[in-house]
């Protein structure tokens, strides 16, 4: 998509686009992988002990599934309903908090004043643009316990049809957390594990810093 016309379909879309329509397929897609070959990358950046997770665009619920199999209070925020539906029904043996929640602002979770340890993002940032990807980081910062994590993957690669996604870069994603108060202590590059054609990942992990202040938290020191 180069001409301003491409460009103004792409942003028009919903980030949520082509989702719902496919949603047994996808499902079948992201089962067909486990939580840990997935995550292996970052897998040392989970909480050892039982802690609250936010998994954001849940999907089918494989990784909020898995963290609350190892003792995890998880919330699975999915705003295509389709897949919330198929979350809980392929994962009714999980005790997992289902919620309609969406970045950049995610309303929801925020009107609750809800505080994370670790927020989980996978195959979600591509799909909100340069603008929309400042206003999410602020969120996600602001649903930070002290000295909590974000944990993302980054898409490159070629987009599907009907699908909105943007470039997304490791640089630009770093530098834009780290002006939000969250330092990098993981960055990892993988293939894709679904083996599809000219698809990579860039996995980083984010820490809140010890001395930022959270809006209702008080840090420790």
């Amino acid at each position: 998509m180069n001409s301003e016309a491409d460009n103004a379909r792409l942003h028009a879309m919903a980030s949520t686009a082509g989702y719902g329509e496919a949603a047994e397929a996808l499902a079948g897609q992201y089962e067909s992988v486990t939580f840990n070959e997935v995550h292996r990358e970052v897998f040392h950046l989970f909480p050892s002990q039982p802690s609250s997770v936010l998994d954001v665009g849940a999907g089918s619920g494989r990784d909020a599934a898995a963290l609350a199999a190892l003792g995890h209070r998880v919330v699975a925020a999915e705003p295509t309903a389709e897949l919330r539906a198929l979350g809980r029904r392929i994962h009714a043996d999980q005790e997992i908090e289902w919620v309609d929640d969406a970045l950049p602002e995610l309303p929801g979770l925020t009107a609750q004043e809800r505080r994370f340890d670790l927020i989980l993002l996978t195959a979600v940032w591509m799909h909100l643009d340069e603008r929309q990807r400042t206003s999410a980081m602020a969120r996600l910062v602001s649903l930070l316990e002290s000295e909590g994590r974000v944990v993302l993957s980054l898409r490159h690669g070629p987009v599907p049809a009907g699908r909105r996604m943007f470039p997304v870069f490791a640089e630009e994603t770093i530098s834009l957390a780290h002006s939000h108060g969250l330092d990098l202590v993981h960055e990892a590059h993988r293939e894709d594990p679904h083996g599809r054609l000219g698809v990579a990942w860039t996995y980083l992990g984010l820490q809140l810093n010890a001395g930022r202040k959270v809006p209702g938290l008080t840090t420790q020191q």
